[in-house]
């Protein structure tokens, strides 16, 4: 394989723990890590323009295989000059290989549920069990697009060609990412059809774009370690971990450590949508170099500002007189500019900038903490 089109150089290790400074070069220019990935599902960080989250401090993006696929078609996308000309992104760019819609469109949709669940598990999936929207096999799964209701097969071979189209530097083996509900027979089975679509995703793949595989297995310490190890013998330029992480975030650590135990330490290893504020230094302490989460954009669409002295709910009357900024300490030019007040007086307007200057600041404040980070290992203090 040709690993030419990134570089990846680790410029320093802790001492502390597993964490770890980096460069990671590509065809759009160079990411510090570790870093935040914003998501951008449909070609679009929602509510704001490429050059406003360039603005933030955002370093790489990641678009969604799936939905593109669906509309605009990756065929539209190539015939405009790829995703970095559609969308006018000047910076590196991920997309993931459309595997994660196998549960939130399966049985994520059909339990409510997400990848770390706090509650009990009562439900147990079983081995061949299918959920009811969509047909897993061994050659790949059948959907219904969820906005015209016609059949769409998605298998190792289709992934890679839809992301061929769509040009991005980084892109993703097809997987299967099994639900917490998983039986341990399940998620083997999940496992073993992951890895055997790791090779086709090798095999097919043409273009010089860099692939990372992506290790599986849940909650079980043996699955994720055979996972790693299998990853890790193939051919890949780096390195995805995804599904889920158990019951409690507190053992999210010591899976992390499972696996980044496993993989080549040369490589970029990069955790699937994981990346609450509390998430973000444990997972940078196991070793992960890059992660993607929707939380910052998704929590301001619906009200919420992170802050430096906590969670705002800016729905909240309590901020309608005050002139404040979000965040005394923030230096995003959100802080600089308007007031409590005035975002307060947005949303309940329901005036669509509210929800911009929220996503904004809360990009802006989430790629700072995530640099304040990067200072402390580059200090020797993480």
């Amino acid at each position: 394989m040709d690993s030419s089109m990134i570089n990846f150089k680790v410029i320093k290790k802790s001492k502390l723990s597993r964490a770890r400074l980096g460069i990671l070069q590509t065809p759009h220019g160079v990411v510090q890590t570790p870093a935040l990935v914003p998501v951008a599902t449909q070609a679009v960080v929602k509510t704001l323009t490429s050059d406003q989250v360039v603005a933030t401090g955002s370093q790489l993006l990641i678009a969604n295989t799936y939905h593109l696929a669906i509309r605009p078609g990756a065929s539209t996308v190539k015939k405009q000059g790829g995703l970095h000309k559609f969308m006018h992104w000047p910076k590196p760019l991920m997309t993931d290989s459309g595997g994660f819609q196998v549960f939130s469109l399966g049985f994520g949709r059909e339990l409510g549920t997400n990848k770390v669940i706090t509650n009990q598990v009562k439900t147990r999936i079983k081995s061949g069990q299918q959920p009811k929207n969509l047909v897993i096999s061994d050659d790949g799964v059948e959907f219904r697009s969820h906005v015209d209701g016609r059949k769409l097969f998605l298998g190792p071979r289709q992934s890679i060609r839809l992301q061929e189209q769509l040009g991005a530097d980084i892109i993703y083996a097809f997987d299967e990412c099994p639900p917490p509900q998983a039986s341990r027979t399940y998620t083997q089975e999940a496992v073993g059809r992951t890895h055997r679509w790791a090779k086709v995703c090798l095999q097919t793949k043409r273009s010089n774009q860099a692939l990372y595989g992506i290790v599986q297995g849940g909650r079980f310490r043996d699955l994720r370690i055979l996972s790693a190890r299998f990853m890790a013998g193939l051919d890949f330029n780096g390195y995805g971990v995804g599904g889920e992480f158990g019951q409690h975030k507190i053992n999210m650590s010591r899976m992390l450590n499972w696996v980044t135990d496993e993989l080549p330490p040369a490589k970029p290893r990069h955790l699937l949508g994981i990346g609450h504020l509390s998430d973000i230094p444990l997972l940078i302490k196991a070793g992960i170099d890059t992660f993607d989460c929707i939380v910052p954009t998704h929590y301001a669409r619906h009200g919420t500002a992170f802050t430096s002295q906590g969670q705002l709910d800016m729905y909240k009357q309590i901020h309608k007189n005050i002139r404040q900024p979000l965040d005394t300490k923030c230096s995003c030019p959100v802080c600089s500019q308007y007031s409590r007040s005035y975002i307060y007086h947005l949303l309940k307007s329901h005036e669509l900038t509210g929800l911009s200057l929220l996503t904004f600041h809360n990009l802006y404040f989430f790629n700072a903490t995530v640099a304040g980070w990067r200072k402390l290992i580059k200090q020797g203090k993480l």
